[in-house]
């Protein structure tokens, strides 16, 4: 499911001539923002919740690189979830449809009156219900990856 599109901004473009890596954690934490969004956790949710969600763990994987002004959309798969984590998978496409990055990661739902990790609300289990979802056997071949050399 799509959840992010852009287009590579000048500020994003390095002294390589192409997106500086930091950029593409960017746009992948803009595709969270989305999707925070996409399950009611927008501003007014957040406040209404009282409940955020917070980037445990990421791991990011460049495959192309991405220039100024090229289309960029991302998509978003749930790899996995318990009653306040959110194991997800996003992919980044350019407007041929070609890899440009991975991202996996771990999200935590948060309580903001107590700082602590907390059940999703109702609406928001809901709405989580509804995401694309992958078999554990059917995982993208860039998701549960580790880094190591052999």
């Amino acid at each position: 499911m799509q959840i992010f599109s852009s287009r590579v901004v000048p500020e994003w473009v390095d002294y390589n001539g192409h997106m500086n890596d930091a950029e593409y954690a960017r746009v992948f934490s803009l595709a969270v923002d989305e999707l925070m969004v996409h399950i009611g956790l927008d501003a007014a949710g957040r406040l209404r919740h009282g409940y955020t969600l917070y980037t445990l763990e990421t791991h990011l994987s460049y495959r192309k690189e991405a220039h100024e002004g090229q289309p960029l959309s991302v998509n978003v798969l749930l790899l996995n979830r318990d009653a306040k984590r959110l194991h997800v998978y996003f992919e980044m496409h350019s407007h041929e449809g070609n890899l440009l990055a991975a991202s996996e990661q771990m999200l935590m739902g948060m309580d903001t009156l107590s700082s602590r990790p907390a059940p999703f609300p109702g609406s928001v289990e809901e709405a989580l219900g509804r995401l694309p979802r992958c078999a554990p056997d059917a995982w993208p071949s860039l998701a549960g990856r580790k880094i190591g050399l052999g």
